[in-house]
């Protein structure tokens, strides 16, 4: 445990450094009212907190800057859990207020909205179709002898293809081809559709037979491993030097090692990975805050926020729990 002193001193340099990128002295530290101490004590504690692996110093005669571990202290003992103000809450919920459209689209969408709520590069993953089962089939009659397939999974996909029908197929078929296919494939999954056995009325059989073979033919809409990263122009301004950026947006362009990152975040039970943490040696300067969403209790996918180990993480980690509750609430 950490005296209460030091570790409202190791607050205070995480959150200056956090806000100016400059490395944090004993006098600004002692400025501070709740801290209630000389420079000089403050100066002794900062070393303490240094020689205890939390704080290094950049250069001599410098003030302190935050470790990994140092960052890990605030982010698990010293920060209150960050709110949205009553403008980005607003904001949250006119976008799913107002978001329809395939779910590539969504994705995509909600990976920019992210982004603009916390200045930092925003990933969504969709889940693999291997991963995902039908949620319901639904055929409607269109104009003439057309109707329209239409199959949704569980990951919120939806799946549609125009059927040109036989003659002497009316609505009453399609209702009942309807309740035959969702019988039959409700809960399995959308890669190995398979021929559903006869109802008993050819005509119906028939419809159900171009369905699925017109629906499997599609597959789902949302490839495995694809992910939606939005703000990655903002990183540019999140670091100081021009290889780290560069180092970032590489990794970034490498959609199997993002979704890697994302889901072994998750599988280990963790919303934060500082630096080192999450193992991505290029990525050592950055932090990731990952949640999954779930759409009817099965997660389906992650969201998260890549940004300097220097981030606003109490207002990250408040951004990333509201969008991944109303994105998995919105593709139920």
């Amino acid at each position: 445990m950490m005296d209460e002193r030091r570790a409202a001193i190791l607050r205070a340099v995480v959150q200056e450094y956090v806000e100016t990128a400059q490395p944090v002295g004993s006098s600004r530290v002692a400025r501070i009212p709740e801290i209630g101490v000389s420079p000089a004590t403050v100066r002794h504690d900062m070393g303490v907190l240094e020689d205890e692996g939390y704080l290094r110093q950049p250069h001599t005669s410098a003030g302190r800057i935050p470790t990994d571990k140092g960052y890990r202290m605030f982010v698990d003992s010293l920060v209150a859990p960050g709110t949205l103000g009553a403008a980005q809450r607003h904001q949250v919920s006119s976008f799913f207020a107002t978001a329809h459209g395939a779910l590539e689209e969504m994705l995509a969408d909600t990976s920019q909205l992210l982004s603009g709520l916390t200045d930092y590069a925003a990933l969504v993953t969709g889940a693999p179709p291997d991963d995902a089962t039908v949620r319901s089939v639904q055929l409607v009659g269109l104009n003439g002898r057309a109707a329209l397939a239409v199959m949704v999974l569980s990951n919120g996909a939806v799946t549609k293809t125009r059927l040109e029908l036989a003659d002497g197929v009316g609505d009453e078929h399609l209702a009942a081809a309807t309740v035959h296919l969702s019988r039959r494939l409700v809960g399995s999954s959308p890669a190995g559709l398979a021929a559903v056995p006869p109802s008993g009325d050819p005509t119906v059989d028939l419809a159900c037979h171009q369905a699925v073979e017109a629906l499997a033919a599609l597959g789902a809409e949302v490839e495995p491993g694809q992910v939606f990263v939005g703000g990655t122009s903002r990183m540019v301004a999140a670091f100081d030097a021009v290889d780290s950026v560069r180092r970032v947006l590489s990794i970034l362009e490498q959609q199997y090692v993002v979704v890697g990152l994302l889901r072994d975040v998750v599988d280990r039970g963790q919303s934060v990975a500082i630096g080192v943490e999450h193992g991505v040696e290029s990525l050592s300067e950055c932090s990731v805050v990952v949640a999954p969403y779930e759409v009817e209790g099965e997660t389906v996918g992650a969201i998260g926020v890549l940004g300097p180990t220097r981030m606003h993480y109490s207002q990250v980690l408040a951004a990333v729990a509201m969008v991944s509750q109303r994105l998995g609430r919105h593709l139920r």
